[in-house]
């Protein structure tokens, strides 16, 4: 926190009216589920974005970031799909999102600092929204952290920013994790109607930690593979006559692939997104009854559809999936949007030396870049920090 005033003072010549962090997020299962109406089951992570912020009176926008580059300046009546450009867009567009609601909001200088790593597929871009969005909302007075209800408001204005300013065709579980999740919890969000539920996720009673890989591998989610998956899926739901494709029931998914037999790419894109939807209600299930290698199980079946059905992994991704299930771990799986970022390792504690060695040693073979590791533990969402 105080690298992130310290840059605010050097570049602005003022002190912040305060700090305020969002989290990234890693998803255990539920992937490309969100746009499709469906359900996901993420957690927050340790990891946060800083923003030390403060009140100006000419409508401006003044951006800086500890990462460096200079600093962005927008008006805020020109803010605009791509404008401004790179990463100001995600922090410019939470202000633009807020005032296309009707929120009073003015100009603000905000510096940025951030331990999300970036293209990691752990949503630093959510978190970097959270970020602003929270101190928007106490700067101007909105009140938009008070419960999760007002987080609900605010998580969505957060998405709608990263769709229409960043460009970025994303849904909205990123952004409710960063402000909506709770620590020692993971949430189990329905995208159709926005409703949470709280569920333990506490891992250590039963000797075992959440592994995260960061494969290295560049993940960006406005390259167009994202939006083509997500229009395929449309597409799907369009041919079947449902609103979307949460609306086909998992009891019947036979019957509607046959449907689509004609199509082999709506037909994997269908079997991967219905399926994935049953196997999130059953990883709460097996994580109620305290069932951990069910769940191990699953986090494994949800990388290998995503990865033959829906087509979005890679090299460095499997590679780190198949290494650490040789060396011993319960599942794993590819996190986020895919090509390239993270996976993650359901591993028993002791194992958790042997699993790094293990996928060091593969990457190594095959002449990947070298992969980062942490254990993630389930965090709490944005809030002031001083």
């Amino acid at each position: 926190m105080s690298t992130v005033t310290d840059q605010f003072r050097t570049v602005f010549g003022e002190e912040p009216e305060g700090v305020w962090e969002s989290p990234g997020r890693v998803n255990l299962i539920g992937e490309h589920t969100d746009y499709n109406n469906g359900l996901v089951l993420p957690i927050a992570l340790p990891q946060r974005t800083y923003a030390a912020a403060r009140r100006r009176a000419d409508g401006m926008l003044r951006l800086t970031s500890t990462a460096g580059g200079d600093v962005v300046e927008v008006a805020l009546h020109d803010i605009a799909p791509g404008v401004p450009e790179s990463w100001g867009r995600y922090a410019a567009g939470v202000l633009w999102a807020l005032r296309e609601a009707g929120y009073l909001v003015g100009g603000l200088d905000i510096a940025i600092d951030s331990t999300v790593p970036i293209g990691a597929g752990l949503s630093s871009s959510a978190a970097l929204e959270g970020a602003v969005a929270a101190a928007a909302s106490d700067l101007f007075g909105l009140g938009l952290l008070a419960d999760d209800s007002t987080r609900a408001t605010l998580a969505s204005l957060c998405q709608k920013a990263e769709n229409v300013i960043a460009e970025a065709p994303t849904g909205g579980m990123d952004q409710a994790a960063s402000l909506r999740c709770t620590e020692g919890h993971a949430i189990l969000l329905d995208c159709r109607n926005g409703h949470v539920s709280q569920i333990p996720f506490e891992l250590t009673r039963h000797g075992l930690v959440l592994l995260v890989i960061d494969t290295k591998a560049e993940h960006a989610n406005s390259d167009g593979q994202y939006g083509k998956r997500r229009a395929a899926c449309e597409r799907a739901a369009a041919l079947l006559g449902v609103a979307s494709l949460r609306d086909v029931p998992y009891s019947h998914l036979g019957q509607t692939l046959h449907k689509l037999e004609h199509d082999p790419e709506l037909f994997t894109r269908v079997q991967h997104v219905v399926s994935e939807i049953q196997r999130v209600r059953d990883t709460v299930e097996a994580l109620e009854a305290g069932e951990l290698a069910e769940v191990g199980l699953l986090f494994t079946a949800s990388h290998l559809s995503l990865r033959d059905d829906f087509e979005v992994s890679c090299e460095e991704l499997d590679a780190a999936v198949d290494a650490a299930l040789e060396a011993g771990a319960l599942g794993a799986r590819m996190t986020g949007g895919g090509f390239g970022g993270s996976a993650i390792a359901l591993v028993p504690e002791r194992l958790v030396p042997g699993v790094e060695k293990a996928i060091l040693a593969s990457y190594e073979r095959k002449g990947f870049r070298k992969p980062a590791f942490f254990l993630a533990t389930p965090a709490g969402g944005a809030r002031r920090t001083e």
